[in-house]
């Protein structure tokens, strides 16, 4: 990860100090516009549940068309937290493609 600011972010939301946790997290969401690229990465690389969920809430909030892959291949997961933020991420989008991957969803019976 090269951006520094971004590599401590990710480390603090990793702290046992809640207060830490919130810092990192809320830097991230500041900017999640600017740095959607680096979070997509962590969310690819993170094996904590609770972690993947929030880097996922990030990437939903950054509005970016470029996020819309890793959006989209949360909808048919198994994990109602992930999905979530996956469809939150793809109405927010509010796109010709995201509506079309919401619909697929739909129709491949991964949304009710």
């Amino acid at each position: 990860m090269a951006n520094q600011r971004v590599a401590r972010a990710l480390e603090s939301m990793r702290s046992p100090d809640p207060a830490l946790r919130a810092q990192g997290f809320d830097f991230l969401r500041e900017h999640s516009d600017t740095y959607v690229d680096e979070i997509v990465t962590a969310f690819g690389e993170e094996r904590d549940d609770d972690l993947r969920c929030l880097l996922l809430e990030l990437i939903a909030e950054a509005r970016s068309p470029g996020a819309l892959p890793v959006l989209a291949d949360q909808l048919d997961g198994d994990d109602e937290s992930l999905r979530f933020w996956a469809i939150r991420g793809l109405e927010m989008l509010d796109s010709a493609e995201a509506r079309q991957a919401l619909h697929r969803a739909r129709v491949n019976g991964w949304l009710a």
